[in-house]
């Protein structure tokens, strides 16, 4: 697919880049950029792999720029990511995908955008905008979900695993290293160490990196919420297993002496006198109730029930 940037992103035929005014942007297949590379005279020969792309990154090359993204899934952020390559000069940007990813970010921008000033910067902006664009939504629904826990486990309701913490400390974790590289690639688009750019629109690069440095900062505070979580849980379990030892401690402790008085009057030997008095099974009932009964009265005074 290939479009020119006008007012929005124009479909064009392949032979109508060559030539044209407008900057350009082209979406093809590893195959397809393998035969057509010299037709965008970029001076450069790269083979991407997308299999083993794992990072967004952007590297300056003599008369290009050339890079990778690498996006994770929202909807399953540490197990799953997009990926696809690119390279660019001042006429326009060459996207190199076989997953269809790219594709439907361009999609997105022909169907939503259109631009009182077009240029290159600005899709660009656009391009990456769209990457993060419902991030802010998804950090606050992590907020959410921890507050939720944290009043779950104050009020001592059931539903928390520390299982799920862990999990979403490790997606918080994976959304903090995708937004440090794209800070990085942003960066390296504002150097503009090859002039590809006019200097007026570095403006749209600041303004991406002062975004991503805020979604950036949200995902620290989301995984210091989330270790603090993990530790009220923690905190929370050994209070739990702190009550049940208690409660195993008086009950050992009052069936001590009554486990002493039943093994006394268990010996079998001859003269014992209290086996022959009448009184005495009733008696040692008695002082079993006793027993029982004051040591829960002394527990109650000590607060250990």
């Amino acid at each position: 697919m290939y479009y020119l940037i006008h007012e929005t992103l124009t479909e064009i035929p392949q032979e109508q880049i060559k030539g044209a005014k407008a900057q350009y942007v082209a979406v093809l297949t590893p195959q397809e950029w393998a035969a057509q590379k010299d037709s965008f005279d970029m001076g450069i020969d790269i083979e991407p792999d997308i299999a083993v792309i794992h990072t967004t990154k952007a590297e300056v090359n003599y008369d290009s720029l050339t890079g990778t993204f690498s996006i994770p899934d929202r909807s399953g952020l540490a197990d799953s990511r997009k990926a696809f390559a690119f390279a660019m000069d001042e006429k326009g940007i060459v996207l190199i995908d076989d997953s269809g990813a790219a594709a439907k970010i361009i999609d997105e921008i022909k169907r939503t955008k259109k631009w009182r000033l077009p240029s290159l910067e600005r899709f660009l902006y656009d391009f990456l905008e769209q990457i993060v664009g419902s991030d802010r939504d998804l950090l606050e629904n992590y907020d959410r979900e921890l507050d939720g826990m944290e009043d779950a486990i104050v009020s001592e309701r059931e539903g928390v695993t520390a299982e799920r913490v862990n999990e979403i400390r490790g997606e918080i974790r994976a959304l903090r290293v995708h937004y440090e590289q794209l800070l990085d690639f942003s960066q390296e688009l504002e150097e503009n160490e090859n002039n590809f750019f006019k200097h007026e629109n570095l403006r749209y690069f600041r303004l991406f990196s002062n975004r991503i440095e805020r979604l950036r900062d949200s995902t620290v505070a989301i995984a210091d919420h989330a270790a603090q979580i993990r530790d009220i849980y923690k905190s929370h379990l050994d209070i739990k297993q702190n009550r049940i030892m208690t409660v195993l401690t008086v009950v050992t402790t009052i069936f001590m002496p009554l486990t002493l008085i039943a093994g006394w009057y268990g010996m079998n030997f001859k003269y014992m006198p209290e086996l022959e008095t009448a009184w005495g099974y009733p008696v040692v009932i008695g002082v079993s109730i006793l027993i029982v009964l004051g040591s829960l009265l002394f527990f109650k005074k000590k607060k250990w029930l």
